[in-house]
């Protein structure tokens, strides 16, 4: 680094240096491979300093013509010094008609002048020099940010009214829709806030009494995404109704939040929760409740569960799949061994095994099994046929089939649901 000639504000703003006896404008732009800023350099004339000295908007012109070049470079390339150099007359010494012309054809860092007070409609309109009258040498990266945000909805077509703004500022999304929405009054100007506050309302009157289950076949910490879709649905339809002026961005931004709450909600509460839900939809009948039951995974890992525990047997097994679930361990099994009757659970199929012991075996004699099979509706299906088996073994699922104990017979309903 050589010795500092000239600089202006702070941050990122290009600076002027001597290195070796030469003028050199130097800034910092992009990352390399590690992530860390890159340093990029080229040489100027005194001309050139002086009038980047005196005249802020000539200066923040020049940087925002030369970032694209240091984009161009990437993580480890070299910048074009021909290139930056051969912007430095246009752009500092050149006439303001000449500058906009020049403007309307090389490629231009926008959000970097109206980070620095550029008039957007001026801008839009291509006149940059006069755009540049209001410069500011400190930046407002967040006005930057909100105009970027509204150029990419202008692209698809959405343009926000007041409220629509007031609502993805409410939920955090305003600038990036990608990110989890939370509630932020204090973001919404005062005058709207009762108007949003009535959409949120609406949304939590449609998904009261809703519920994002888990779904430990994903994971120990994944939820439903059905019952997401399901919430959603409900949400839009909900706001869309009573709000018909707002658009989708709006309403999409309130049906996340009530989603990602709920979602957090499931997530925060033990897992015995998700088996009292399950539990009202139980078939009847089959034996008394298991007291030892004992759970396996495709691994062969296994876990004894017994009565008299603290938890459910539901629960105990959920949270086995929770931890032990992945893209090569998708079949587990729950076994009441003395009984000598069993499920198992083929995740990667949506289906399900029910087992019985029809012959014990013994001595040079096989045991034999009767093996029927079913197909399972996601994860609230298998919520409802594991707390069935819990609850009162394998007779109890009857109710819940069809069962089939033809291979062949499920293997073509299987490919028949499938196709739908």
């Amino acid at each position: 680094m050589g010795d500092m000639v000239f600089t202006r504000g702070s941050g990122w703003t290009p600076t002027v240096i001597r290195e070796a006896g030469e003028l050199k404008l130097t800034l910092g732009a992009g990352a390399d491979a590690n992530h860390e800023p890159r340093t990029f350099t080229f040489p100027i004339e005194q001309a050139h300093l002086a009038v980047i000295r005196e005249d802020l908007a000539r200066h923040l012109l020049l940087w925002s013509a030369v970032l694209p070049l240091c984009d161009a470079a990437g993580t480890r390339g070299r910048l074009d010094e021909n290139a930056a150099v051969a912007l430095l007359d246009p752009i500092l010494l050149s006439a303001p008609a000449d500058v906009d012309a020049l403007f309307r054809r090389i490629p231009w860092d926008r959000g970097r002048l109206i980070a620095h007070g550029a008039d957007i409609d001026l801008l839009t309109r291509g006149q940059v020099s006069a755009a540049m009258g209001a410069a500011t040498e400190t930046s407002d990266e967040k006005r930057a940010q909100e105009h970027h945000a509204n150029r990419r909805r202008a692209e698809r077509g959405t343009v926000l009214g007041p409220l629509d703004a007031a609502v993805l500022r409410y939920t955090g999304q305003y600038l990036h829709g990608a990110t989890l929405p939370k509630r932020m009054p204090d973001a919404v100007d005062p005058a709207l806030l009762p108007e949003v506050m009535r959409v949120i309302a609406t949304a939590q009157q449609a998904c009261a009494g809703m519920r994002i289950g888990r779904d430990p076949r994903r994971g120990k910490r994944a939820t439903s995404k059905r019952d997401w879709e399901r919430m959603a649905t409900a949400v839009d339809a909900a706001v869309h109704r009573a709000h018909p002026e707002l658009v989708d961005d709006a309403v999409r931004t309130v049906s996340f939040l009530m989603c990602s709450e709920a979602t957090d909600r499931s997530r925060s509460a033990p897992m015995d929760d998700d088996e009292e839900s399950a539990g009202d939809h139980v078939g009847s009948g089959g034996t008394a409740r298991k007291t030892v039951l004992s759970f396996t995974d495709d691994k062969g890992v296994e876990k004894k569960w017994i009565q008299d525990g603290p938890r459910s047997a539901a629960a105990e097994f959920w949270e086995f799949v929770g931890d032990r679930s992945a893209a090569d361990n998708e079949v587990f099994t729950i076994e009441d061994q003395k009984m000598g009757e069993g499920i198992q659970l083929h995740f990667y199929a949506d289906s399900i095994a029910r087992i019985t012991t029809v012959h014990e075996g013994g001595g040079e004699s096989e045991p034999e099994y009767r093996v029927e099979y079913s197909l399972v509706d996601g994860i609230d299906g298998y919520r409802t046929l594991v707390s069935a088996f819990v609850r009162g073994g394998c007779a109890s699922l009857g109710p819940l089939g069809p069962w089939m104990s033809d291979t062949a017979e499920f293997e073509r309903a299987r490919r028949r649901r499938d196709a739908k």
